[in-house]
């Protein structure tokens, strides 16, 4: 009986961890992504957070920089994202997902623009919670 209980409880805490790691993903694109707010990469990111983009290699710091002369470009379009997970693997205190990421952009409610990625990212479990590690992004072209 002992036994049964503890594998539930794994289970039950392995949902939770999976919950947590989307809800990272979505909630960082929308705090930093679509808001152009840097301030919000310590939230979401460790220290040494590196972002795989299209042949590129972006740190903290070149995000911040990306995302605070975003701002100043008028007018700043909307963007929302939508995220299909297609799988989560946790180990521990390491986590890695991979999903499917569009965005749409629009001005004045008129959509201008719409991208789709192919995404994977790892997490660790910090004192502060789950912060994404790594995340690498490759561009699918839109039909």
């Amino acid at each position: 009986m002992m036994f049964f209980t503890t594998i539930s409880f794994g289970q039950v805490s392995n949902e939770t961890d999976k919950t947590h790691i989307k809800n990272l993903v979505i909630e960082s694109f929308d705090e930093i992504w679509s808001k152009l707010n840097s301030k919000n990469i310590d939230k979401y990111y460790t220290k040494d957070f590196l972002l795989l983009e299209n042949g590129e290699v972006w740190n903290n710091d070149s995000i911040t920089n990306y995302l605070d002369n975003a701002i100043l470009r008028k007018p700043n379009p909307k963007r929302m994202n939508t995220i299909e997970i297609i799988e989560i693997k946790i180990a521990n205190r390491m986590a890695w997902i991979a999903y499917q990421n569009y965005a749409t952009f629009s001005t004045d409610n008129k959509i201008i623009r719409k991208a789709h990625w192919l995404e994977s990212a790892t997490a660790i479990l910090t004192e502060s919670g789950w912060k994404l590690e790594m995340l690498h992004s490759t561009r699918i072209k839109n039909e």
